[in-house]
């Protein structure tokens, strides 16, 4: 399989692995989906990593050679394919987290940029959104999430010029969250993970689904959401928990219901 899930302890790894680029066809994405898809319905899954099994690439997104030998309503279903597959990572209840570890490119960082957090390491490797240069757009959310997530000039200008960058500019333009050394990756990632994995989850879900959802949304629609989902969490064991040992001034013992 090009994409798998593992599970190790409360964390599901979503493994990407279709040497040598992790470049992506239509099946790449139904078997992403089907990961996003396990680890949200996993209660044993507390936040959700995605990575890369190869050293060099995270993704370089589309196998361009699908487009090539395709039509119009493959290329069609392709992207319609890929976009729904991407976008579960945003509706998942559950903090994802990308480790970027190699060359993280159109459609490569068009998933990164579904995931909440994304950490980085460092390295001689290019991060970017360079479709223009095939004479495309990025079609699978960059031109709606990278404005939204550093601006509509800057990001304008990125995906204009078909700009690619190192980790390091990346991070400074808020494109990636964190550099840190290569070998520390993974551990970083974890760490972070976690960190929105444990106590609270039902709460960390919510608090995620208001902000991540409620930012496209007008701010009437966002405040909406936020009370339906606050309403669901006064519902719930954790909740009563919380306020009982608030009240009773004792350190709560949260289990994610």
């Amino acid at each position: 399989m090009a994409v798998r899930l593992e599970k190790q302890d409360s964390i599901g790894h979503i493994v990407l692995d279709r040497p040598p680029a992790n470049s992506y066809d239509k099946t790449f994405m139904e078997e992403l989906e089907a990961a996003i898809d396990e680890a949200a319905r996993d209660d044993a899954v507390k936040a959700i990593l995605l990575r890369s099994a190869g050293e060099k690439f995270f993704s370089a997104g589309a196998d361009v050679s699908v487009f090539a030998r395709s039509g119009l309503d493959e290329q069609n279903a392709f992207v319609v394919c890929a976009n729904e597959a991407m976008g579960k990572f945003e509706s998942t209840p559950k903090v994802v987290v990308a480790a970027i570890n190699g060359h993280c490119l159109g459609g490569g960082l068009e998933m990164a940029l579904c995931c909440d957090f994304r950490i980085a390491a460092e390295g001689p490797y290019r991060i970017g959104l360079p479709e223009v240069t095939l004479g495309l757009l990025p079609g699978t959310g960059g031109t709606q999430r990278l404005p939204r997530l550093i601006g509509r000039q800057r990001g304008l200008d990125f995906m204009l010029r078909g700009t690619a960058m190192g980790p390091q500019d990346a991070l400074a333009a808020g494109i990636v969250d964190e550099v840190v050394p290569a070998a520390q990756l993974l551990d970083k990632a974890l760490e972070r993970l976690r960190a929105y994995g444990t106590g609270p989850t039902l709460a960390i879900g919510r608090i995620k689904k208001a902000a991540v959802q409620g930012f496209g949304m007008t701010l009437d629609e966002g405040l909406k959401l936020e009370r339906e989902l606050l309403i669901e969490l006064f519902k719930s064991d954790d909740a009563k928990e919380g306020v009982t040992a608030f009240v009773g001034k004792r350190k709560p013992n949260y289990k994610g219901k």
